[in-house]
């Protein structure tokens, strides 16, 4: 007996707390924090710093590839002149200059891979504060970030990352 009314009074409680929650009216936002990233003024600035030194280091992979296919070429032309040992030489130096190559490569995306994470956790912080006023002055119960987990449509109403642009640039 005791158990059945503990029951029922379990199942009173849920319904209520179910009908007072259907009453409370749920806002949902949403924002990209990468196009925030991109379109503020203070992502367009960190952006032209990574261009930098994305050209620099393509300038140094141009420079490789470039020596890297002259020593193809001469190779492929000249490898059916030389000696076994000397073409063994010549393709031990290409061999060389291609794990370099590689590493260079590999160092520079490593490096605009770290720049990128140190841009996005500078900013970050001063965002959130962002888009915790926006959603607290227009009353949104929850903010989802688009680019962080697939979401498979939206309505673009409730896309607060150009207000939060705006905010932003304002505060910056």
């Amino acid at each position: 007996m005791k158990k059945n009314i503990f029951v029922i009074a379990a199942v009173v409680m849920l319904l209520f707390v179910w009908s007072v929650s259907s009453y409370a009216e749920v806002k949902i936002g949403f924002i990209n924090m990468r196009e925030i990233i991109q379109t503020s003024d203070a992502g367009k600035k960190a952006g032209e710093e990574m261009k930098k030194i994305a050209d620099r280091r393509q300038a140094e992979i141009t420079s490789m590839e470039r020596e890297l296919k002259n020593l193809k070429d001469e190779l492929d032309r000249k490898s059916s002149v030389m000696t076994a040992a000397a073409r063994r030489e010549k393709e031990s130096n290409y061999q060389k200059k291609l794990r370099d190559y590689q590493l260079v490569v590999n160092d520079a995306n490593e490096e605009l891979q770290k720049k990128d994470q140190e841009i996005v956790q500078r900013l970050m912080p001063e965002i959130l504060k962002i888009v915790r006023t926006v959603a607290e002055k227009e009353k949104y119960t929850l903010v989802l970030d688009v680019a962080a987990m697939v979401i498979p449509y939206f309505d673009k109403t409730h896309d607060l990352s150009k207000k939060v642009v705006e905010e932003f640039n304002k505060a910056k």
